[in-house]
């Protein structure tokens, strides 16, 4: 069976495969035909799109099992915080969104520089790290040394500037620079006067795409973009409630992104706040926000609704009963007290019709 193409639509959650009738065999059962689609070179394509039993395992997918995360996770320890590294990922999972999966990457590359950053920060080795970066571009000044150094030891490239211009400034200067000197350089990498050791920086700036001030950028940026989402749509809904920034201008100090200032229902829960998360949940991750927020929101608001925009490991959501729902988008099926009292009526009056 020969596949020409396939476009997805994660909005959506549809998948469509074009597949060439003249091939050996039909298309598998998983799919249902459509329609015939005519190409202008004559060619005739039959469209199909999953079956909806099947659907949630071929489309781009957001909620993994436990098992499907750590699939993924073991296949990330053998990449480098490179932006190439996406399309290796891209290539090896193409049923689950490129957010999803650099999210994921993010959190397990952060777990493993943790476990292995003390050996980089060993004076001997950051005066080696130095001492070759030296050495390199005076043969090589116009090549990518640090990048390439961060690489090879499986360091963070934009980690691996912070220690080179350490060092660097502590040498030109003859002492240790303030941590607003250095990240001020590393934000603008103009301000460094040694034009090599600048462009250097840059590069690792640019190409790392788990730490930096580029990545902080980005991350605070999406954050933001998420919580817009998330407000925008309670307004469509037509829904009153109260931001964090007004929570805090009321004297509130902990509090989630949102409070409805008048509860609903998700999925038959009743929920009183919501929170955005503009990430993967993984099991490390939602346990620390369980006990730093989540259970401190519930004690304080009672039950509420965590949107992990990027998905979750879809056993973590096991808390319904306790008070705290996931979703990996905002709910569709939303029941307002108006609504409520509707339905209520609209059953009694179908009760009365039939008496």
């Amino acid at each position: 069976m020969k596949i020409y193409t396939a476009l997805y639509c994660e909005v959506a959650n549809h998948l469509t495969i074009y597949w060439d009738p003249g091939t050996d065999e039909p298309i598998s059962s998983l799919f249902t035909k459509t329609h015939l689609l005519q190409l202008p070179s004559g060619k005739k394509l039959f469209e199909v799109v999953p079956r909806q039993q099947e659907l949630r395992g071929r489309s781009r997918r957001m909620r993994l099992s436990r098992a499907e995360y750590k699939e993924i996770a073991r296949w990330t320890e053998q990449l480098r915080p490179t932006r190439q590294c996406m399309k290796m990922l891209k290539d090896r999972f193409p049923y689950h969104s490129q957010s999803t999966l650099l999210s994921i990457f993010s959190l397990e590359y952060q777990k493993r520089t943790k476990r292995t950053m003390s050996r980089h920060h060993v004076p001997d080795v950051m005066e080696r790290y130095y001492q070759r970066y030296l050495n390199e571009t005076k043969v090589r000044p116009t090549a990518p040394v640090l990048l390439e150094l961060a690489n090879e030891v499986d360091l963070s490239p934009a980690l691996m500037a912070r220690i080179i211009l350490d060092l660097f400034l502590k040498d030109t200067d003859g002492e240790m620079p303030s941590k607003t000197v250095l990240n001020n350089m590393l934000k603008e990498p103009s301000l460094i006067q040694d034009h090599i050791l600048a462009n250097n920086i840059y590069q690792c700036t640019i190409n790392d795409c788990c730490y930096g001030p580029l990545v902080d950028c980005i991350k605070h940026a999406v954050g933001q973009e998420h919580e817009v989402l998330l407000r925008d749509k309670l307004m469509e809904r037509n829904l009153s409630f109260l931001d964090e920034n007004q929570l805090r201008t009321m004297g509130y100090d902990k509090t989630p992104d949102i409070i409805l200032e008048v509860p609903v229902a998700v999925e038959g829960h009743i929920i009183h706040w919501i929170e955005s998360k503009a990430s993967f949940g993984d099991d490390h991750s939602h346990r620390t926000y369980l006990n730093e927020q989540f259970w401190s929101y519930w004690n304080r608001f009672g039950p509420g609704l965590v949107i992990y925009w990027y998905g979750f490991i879809e056993e973590l959501d096991c808390q319904r009963d306790r008070g705290i729902l996931l979703k990996d988008c905002f709910p569709t099926d939303i029941i307002t007290l108006c609504h409520a009292t509707q339905l209520q009526q609209m059953s009694e009056s179908q009760k009365e019709d039939k008496e």
